[in-house]
């Protein structure tokens, strides 16, 4: 091989990279954004090592919609921002369409800029309000159902290797960690499943008015989710403006209940393709 045939070489390897990483940019940014659950907030219905794909397409286009790279163990912090920064400050959307109540979103934290997913809960105008572990939306308490009781194993959940909290006090390594669970069924007929795990202030809250073009967002696992019930300046999400949602969450395409999706004896083959209610 000569020289030039050598450096022929090179060049078409670098061009085949360069386009690969153009059409995944677009397909990340303008099509479905890849997700995995970190966290337990929004059990039962997705479940820590749950990984799914973000339909960018639901609500249009902002500046949330460029990916952010991050990636603490070298030093990477790419925020959406800093790519399409351009886009931000108006609160709104190219193609814009509005999200439906209940709906599984992921969103833009307003302070941190990290990727929440949660459910949404009040729309624009709305008064919501938590009275006694029981949610209000406009002065009117949303029906809910007994639907039996979440378990799990009391272990290590995740890269991360967080434990479950537990509505049967503490248990255990290796115990049955129990949560009193209900259907709720919100305004327009979206029932889905939430747990409870003990009394806590974020079941007695005052009234929250959703304003102009923000949402309010909460998980399904009601006493383990920092939401929208607590500012995003001490710790929780606050009210969620329209250009910060991301997409949403239709379906589970893999989980794995380990540390590592290569654990292929800790996957959940039930869980595969699953809805998202």
């Amino acid at each position: 091989m000569t020289t030039e045939e050598k450096k022929g070489g090179i060049v078409e390897t670098i061009k085949t990279v360069v386009y690969a990483l153009l059409i995944a940019g677009v397909f990340r940014t303008f099509l479905f954004q890849p997700f995995w659950i970190p966290s337990g907030s929004m059990k039962d219905t997705l479940l820590i090592g749950d990984f799914l794909f973000v339909n960018k397409m639901a609500y249009g286009y902002s500046y949330a919609s460029c990916p952010s790279v991050i990636v603490p163990s070298v030093g990477i912090d790419i925020d959406a921002k800093d790519i399409c920064g351009w886009a931000d400050g108006d609160n709104t959307r190219l193609f814009g369409s509005e999200p439906e109540r209940g709906d599984v979103v992921v969103f833009r934290h307003p302070s941190s800029g990290r990727d929440y997913i949660k459910r949404l809960i009040g729309l624009p105008g709305d008064t919501v309000q938590m009275r006694n572990g029981q949610l209000y939306l406009n002065g009117e308490a949303v029906p809910v159902e007994p639907a039996g009781t979440f378990t799990e194993t009391q272990a290590p959940q995740g890269p991360q290797g967080l434990r479950p909290r537990c509505e049967n006090g503490p248990v255990g390594e290796g115990g049955t960690c129990t949560k009193t669970r209900m259907t709720e069924t919100l305004p327009g007929g979206v029932s889905h499943s939430i747990l409870n795990i003990g009394d806590q202030s974020s079941d007695h809250t005052g009234v929250y008015e959703v304003p102009e073009g923000h949402f309010f967002f909460m998980g399904d696992n009601r006493d383990n989710s920092a939401d929208s019930r607590v500012s995003g300046m001490v710790g929780g999400v606050g009210m969620v403006p329209f250009e910060n949602l991301v997409g949403r969450a239709d379906r589970v395409m893999f989980s794995s209940a380990g540390r590592s999706m290569l654990f292929f004896w800790t996957w959940r083959g039930d869980r595969f393709f699953k809805k998202v209610d």
